[in-house]
């Protein structure tokens, strides 16, 4: 099922789009709150802290994919939104063959870096062996992840939200599912939390194949489809690389922060810890309206109606930052109440370092919230250089938080790492999207 952003009204399709990508986003969250229970509950301590040392690893490589993936998918939205069906085809296969290529190179280099970067981070002797068991099956597996991913943005690219959606949850369930029966029925281990993991993406890439083949008929490859030059390559990798660059530059910025938190002590890591579970929660409407203004513009920008991304970009803003406001406000009054649940309620001083986490951060959402605007709103257009300046200025910003404020201020200097960041972020793109909205309106010209 195909859907065409350009016609109707901008508020609606938005709105309509970013909702699945809302619940599907949530969904991938809660199920890391699960993992992380039933590797504490089942496994012990021990390797609920060898998966938890492994989160910024994952995070590097992960938000790597999604980055390089979703900007593929860019110019395949943009040649939908033109009606050019051949040039949606011709793009797909485009992007399947950088995929492969990638997929080898991340693996090669991801095995190669595991062990190295885990004793870089210090990780505890007693801990070693199984964050590395786990983080190299999960490494290992990148091919099937970037394959997943790429498969979902093709359908996202051609307007339709929901039905990633229902992969993503299949994924979610499957993934539960076989930690219960590799870990509690088979004995693997943190192994077999890993390998559920890979083997949950790898069925429901099957399946989101299966249904692209059935369903999606502008998809089927024809033999002119795989004819293609070293410069329409680059048009996908123009989009692309820089978007896979920013995730992955950020989660260097969080491996900083995070080694500057292990020096304040258990209370402060594990106040950060608990807080950042539910932020991670909190911010994904904010997201997911973000993700949604990336394929809405790249479809308008391809049938080349600009007067209807600006007015998509007023109401997304609207809609946005109204989410923000009444997220703040939930975590503000009810944070102490839902850091408990990790912590349990005799743990104040956890509970008090982690809701001051959730204030600062909450105050700043609607920062974030233009901030993912703004951004995937540039990325639609194909633009590339700006976002990317805009993610090294998030890992500026949090790098000196973790050196200079934590020096400074401590844990509150730690909690103000988010928030520069993504002041720091937002306001080259701010400065580039009005730029852009006011002096290059014609087509031709952006």
């Amino acid at each position: 099922m195909t859907r065409d952003l350009t016609v109707g009204g901008p508020a609606k399709l938005i709105f309509s789009f970013a909702v699945p990508l809302i619940i599907g986003n949530v969904f991938q969250q809660m199920y890391a709150l699960v993992d992380t229970l039933l590797v504490g509950r089942f496994l012990g301590v021990s390797a609920l802290a060898a998966v938890g040392c492994c989160g910024s690893l994952m995070f590097l490589m992960i938000g790597l994919v999604l980055g390089f993936t979703n900007g593929l998918a860019i110019y395949t939205g943009q040649r939908f939104g033109a009606g050019d069906m051949a040039g949606v085809r011709k793009s797909a296969a485009a992007c399947l063959a950088i995929c492969i290529v990638t997929a080898i190179i991340l693996t090669s280099i991801g095995m190669f870096i595991a062990k190295p970067m885990l004793l870089f981070m210090n990780t505890p002797a007693a801990i070693l062996d199984n964050a590395y068991s786990f983080i190299s099956i999960i490494y290992a597996g990148t091919t099937v992840t970037i394959m997943f991913n790429m498969l979902m943005n093709f359908i996202r690219a051609l307007g339709d939200s929901r039905t990633p959606l229902y992969f993503l949850i299949f994924a979610t369930v499957i993934n539960i599912l076989l930690e219960i029966i590799f870990i509690l029925s088979l004995g693997l281990g943190i192994a077999g939390a890993a390998a559920a993991t890979v083997i949950s993406q790898l069925l429901s890439a099957i399946l989101c194949f299966i249904y692209i083949a059935k369903k999606m008929p502008i998809l089927r490859f024809k033999k002119e489809d795989w004819h293609m030059n070293g410069n329409f390559i680059w048009q996908h990798l123009r989009i692309g690389i820089p978007m896979g660059f920013q995730a992955s530059i950020i989660a260097v910025g969080a491996i900083i922060l995070q080694i500057a938190l292990n020096g304040l002590g258990e209370i402060a890591v594990a106040a950060y810890a608990a807080a950042q579970k539910i932020d991670a929660i909190a911010i994904m409407p904010m997201m997911s309206f973000g993700m949604a203004m990336a394929a809405y513009t790249a479809q308008n920008y391809g049938a080349r109606k600009i007067d209807r991304i600006n007015d998509g970009v007023k109401k997304c803003m609207f809609m946005s930052g109204g989410f923000a406001l009444v997220i703040a406000v939930i975590l503000i009054t009810f944070g102490p109440v839902m850091l408990e649940q990790f912590v349990g309620a005799s743990e104040q001083k956890v509970i008090e370092y982690g809701h001051l986490y959730l204030i600062i951060d909450g105050i700043n959402y609607i920062v974030l919230s233009f901030l993912f605007i703004y951004r995937f709103t540039l990325q639609g257009l194909g633009q590339s250089i700006v976002p990317t300046i805009a993610g090294v200025m998030e890992l500026i910003m949090r790098a000196a938080a973790a050196i200079f404020l934590v020096k400074i201020w401590g844990y509150t200097g730690a909690c103000f790492a988010n928030p520069l960041a993504w002041i720091g972020s937002c306001v080259p793109l701010a400065i580039m999207y009005y730029y852009t909205k006011k002096h290059i309106l014609n087509y031709d010209k952006l």
